[in-house]
C-alpha cells in the first residue's frame, strides 16, 4: 500500500540497499530495507522483528528514467550477486535482490511500470559508480550519459495514438558515442594503468604508460589527453584552425569512416588524426596489417597531457603540439603498434567555410572559374570540376541554351540559396549572364552514390551502408523540418565525399510548400520506380513521399547499387505497387533495417514515418553496432 493506505502494493520484498554516496567519494555501506512498489511510487522502509518501520525514502514511479541489472564488481560477497539499478531524474539507486527470480521479478514490474515514462534512457551505465567514477566508462559525474545501449529502450518508450515512433529530442540523439576520458594518474599513484595483453600485435612491445580502455566489443581503443591551455596561451580554436593545413588532419571524422579509409589505403602505418567527440579532444588512428592479415588493424589512440600539458602518446615522449608530436611518431613508433608512416589525406581543395563565394551576392565572376575535366552530364547539360580563383576544387553545372527555362533554372537556383546543412551539397552563386549558365556547388571526391555503391560497394561493411542512410536521412530530415520537398531522391542524386559521408544533391525539382503537399501538373516527368502511389495516380508530392523515395533508396544502398523493381518496366511498377507488391530484403540488410525501409513503403501517406521518426530509428541501429 502506498502513503494514504488507500494503493495497493504491486511488489513488496526485502531488499539490500546500498547508501546512494551523496558526497563524492563517500564510503558505501549496505542497509536491508522493505522495498513497496505502487503505481505511483517506490518506497523503502526499516523493517524489524516482522514489522514496517517508518520509511527512509520513496521514489515517483513518474520520475524513474531506467531499471536494469548492473554488472558485479570484482570479488562480490555472495550476498550481493543480484544488483539492479534504478535511475531517476534526482539520483540512482543500487538495490540487490536474493536471487535471479526475485531480481528479474522486480526488473519486469518496474520495467511495466515505468513504460512511456517521459526521458527514458536510450543508454545507461552497465557498471556501478565507485568512488566517484563509473566502473564500465570512468566517467566522474553521475549525471553523464550512459555508455551502453538500454536494449529495454525500444519497448518502453511512448508509443503515439497511431503506432508510430516519437520524435526522440536531439539533444538525446548526440550522446557522445566514444569512449570517455580517464582521469590521470598521478606519478606517485602505484595503481599504474598498462595495455591489456590481450590486443597486443605480435612482435610489439607497447609502452607501459599507454591507458587501454575496457569497451565493451571494442578493445582496440587507448586514451590520450590534449593538455587544458594556461590564461596565456593559445585556445584550442587556434590549434585546430593551425590542424587544417595538415594532410593527416582529418576533423570530425567519424571512428567507422577512419577504419573504412585508412583499410582502403591498405599500407602499413597508415594513419590520421581526428577530433574526438569531446571537444577539444583528438584521436590518432592507425592502420596495421600482419603478413597473413588479409583484414588488418586499425587503432585508435587519444591524446593525453602531462603534469607540465605536455601532450604524449608514450609518456617519456611529450611535445608541445599535435604537429611536433606527429612528426615524432612519423620516426619513432615509441610503444605504438607501428610508426606514423604514411598520412591519409580527406582534403580536396573546398573553398573554406569562412569564405564566401559571392560574398552574399549570388552572382559571380565567369572569369574567376576555370573548367577542368567533365565529372557527368544530365538532361540539363554537363557538369564540370571547376577551379575558382585558380585555388579551390568546385563543381560547375552547366545549363545548356534551351535545356531548362528560366523559371526552372531560378528555382533550382533560389532553393539552394534557401538551403545550408552538413548533409547537403552547398550552393555558392550562378554566372547568369549569358549562356552556358553556371550553377556553382562544392565538389564532392567520390562522386554519385550509386556509382560509388556498385564500384566500391563489396567493401563496406553493412554498419558503413547504414551510416549513408543516416547522412541522406539527415539531410531529408533538414528539407522536412524547412518545408521543403525534394521529389527526386535516389542514390543517382546523392554524392559521396572523400570521408565517405553522404551528402543530397540535384534540387532542381524541389519545391517549397506551405500545407506539405504539392500538386504538379499533369504531363510532369517523374522517376516510376521512386515514386509513391500518390505521385504516379494523382501527381500528389509531399514530405512521405520523398520518404517513400527515400526506403528505395535504403534498398539501393543494401543492394549495392542495383536496379529496383528490376523485372519489370515502368508501367509494370506502377500495377504491382498499386496491387500491394513491395520490393524483397536485400541479402545485406538485416530484417531490422528492411523493416525500416518496409515501413517508408505504406499505401497510406499518413502511415509512413517521418524523416525525424526514421533517423530516431536508424539511430538506434549505429548505437548497437557501436556498442
Amino acid at each position: 500500500m502506498d502513503d494514504n493506505m488507500n494503493t495497493k502494493s504491486i511488489l513488496e520484498e526485502l531488499l539490500l540497499k546500498r547508501s546512494q554516496q551523496k558526497k563524492k567519494m563517500s564510503p558505501s555501506n549496505y542497509k536491508e530495507r522493505l522495498f513497496v512498489l505502487t503505481k505511483t511510487n517506490l518506497s523503502y522502509y526499516e523493517y524489524d522483528k516482522m514489522k514496517r518501520g517508518s520509511r527512509k525514502g520513496m521514489i515517483e514511479i513518474k520520475k524513474i528514467r531506467c531499471v536494469e541489472k548492473v554488472n558485479l564488481e570484482e570479488q562480490t560477497p555472495v550476498e550481493r550477486q543480484y544488483p539492479f539499478q534504478i535511475v531517476y531524474k534526482d539520483g540512482l539507486l543500487y538495490v540487490y535482490a536474493s536471487n535471479e527470480e526475485s531480481r528479474s521479478q522486480w526488473l519486469k514490474a518496474l520495467q511495466k511500470e515505468i513504460r512511456g515514462n517521459p526521458h527514458l534512457l536510450i543508454k545507461y551505465h552497465s557498471g556501478f559508480f565507485v568512488d566517484g567514477k563509473f566502473l564500465c566508462c570512468q566517467q566522474s559525474c553521475k549525471a553523464a550519459p550512459g555508455c551502453t545501449l538500454w536494449e529495454a529502450y525500444t519497448d518502453l518508450h511512448v508509443v503515439t495514438s497511431d503506432g508510430t515512433t516519437p520524435t526522440i529530442p536531439e539533444q538525446v540523439l548526440k550522446i557522445p558515442r566514444a569512449v570517455p576520458l580517464l582521469k590521470m594518474v598521478e606519478p606517485s599513484s602505484s595503481s599504474t594503468l598498462t595495455h591489456d595483453s590481450d590486443s597486443r600485435t605480435a612482435g610489439s612491445q607497447p609502452n607501459a604508460h599507454l591507458q587501454h580502455i575496457p569497451k565493451e566489443g571494442s578493445p582496440d581503443w587507448w586514451q590520450l589527453r590534449k593538455p587544458k591551455r594556461g590564461p596565456h596561451e593559445s585556445n584550442s580554436s587556434e590549434e585546430e584552425e593551425n590542424l587544417e593545413d595538415y594532410d593527416w588532419f582529418a576533423g570530425n571524422m567519424s571512428r567507422s569512416q577512419s577504419e573504412q579509409l585508412l583499410r582502403q589505403k591498405g599500407k602499413e602505418g597508415a594513419f590520421m588524426v581526428r577530433n574526438s567527440s569531446q571537444a577539444g579532444m583528438y584521436t590518432v588512428s592507425l592502420f596495421s596489417k600482419a603478413v597473413h592479415d588479409k583484414k588488418g588493424t586499425v587503432k585508435h589512440y587519444h591524446v593525453h597531457t602531462n603534469a607540465e600539458n605536455k601532450l604524449y602518446l608514450a609518456e617519456n615522449y611529450c611535445f608541445d603540439s599535435i604537429p611536433k608530436l606527429i612528426h615524432y611518431h612519423q620516426h619513432n613508433s615509441a610503444g605504438m603498434i607501428t610508426r606514423l608512416r604514411h598520412p591519409v589525406s580527406t582534403k580536396a581543395n573546398k573553398v573554406p567555410t569562412s569564405v564566401s563565394l559571392g560574398s552574399g551576392i549570388w552572382e559571380l565572376k565567369r572569369e574567376e572559374i576555370t573548367l577542368l575535366k567533365e565529372l557527368g552530364s544530365g538532361q540539363f547539360g554537363v557538369v564540370h570540376l571547376g577551379k575558382w580563383k585558380e585555388q579551390y576544387d568546385v563543381a560547375v553545372k552547366m545549363i545548356k541554351e534551351g535545356s531548362m527555362s528560366e523559371d526552372e533554372f531560378f528555382q533550382e537556383a533560389q532553393t539552394m540559396m534557401k538551403l545550408s546543412h552538413p548533409k547537403l551539397v552547398k550552393f555558392y552563386g550562378v554566372c547568369s549572364k549569358k549562356y552556358p549558365i553556371y550553377i556553382v556547388t562544392e565538389y564532392i571526391t567520390n562522386g554519385c552514390l550509386l556509382s560509388y555503391l556498385k564500384s566500391h560497394g563489396k567493401g563496406l561493411e553493412p554498419s558503413q551502408l547504414l551510416e549513408m542512410c543516416y547522412d541522406v536521412c539527415e539531410g531529408m530530415a533538414f528539407l522536412e523540418s524547412q518545408q521543403f520537398i525534394h521529389r527526386d531522391l535516389a542514390a543517382r542524386n546523392c554524392l559521396v565525399d572523400s570521408d565517405l559521408s553522404v551528402k543530397v544533391s540535384d534540387f532542381g525539382m524541389t519545391r517549397y510548400v506551405l500545407d506539405d503537399q504539392y500538386v504538379s501538373s499533369v504531363g510532369t516527368k517523374f522517376p516510376v520506380k521512386w515514386s509513391a502511389p500518390e505521385v504516379f495516380h494523382y501527381f500528389k508530392y509531399s514530405s512521405k513521399s520523398d520518404v517513400w523515395a527515400f526506403g528505395i533508396l535504403m534498398w539501393e544502398v543494401f543492394s549495392l547499387g542495383k536496379q529496383p523493381y528490376d523485372l519489370y518496366d515502368n508501367s509494370q511498377v506502377v500495377v504491382k505497387v498499386s496491387q500491394g507488391h513491395r520490393l524483397y530484403r536485400p541479402q545485406l540488410a538485416s530484417d531490422t533495417i528492411y523493416q525500416i525501409m518496409y515501413s517508408c513503403w505504406h499505401e497510406l501517406p499518413e502511415k509512413r514515418p517521418t524523416f525525424q521518426q526514421l533517423l530516431s530509428s536508424i539511430e538506434l541501429l549505429r548505437e548497437k553496432d557501436k556498442s
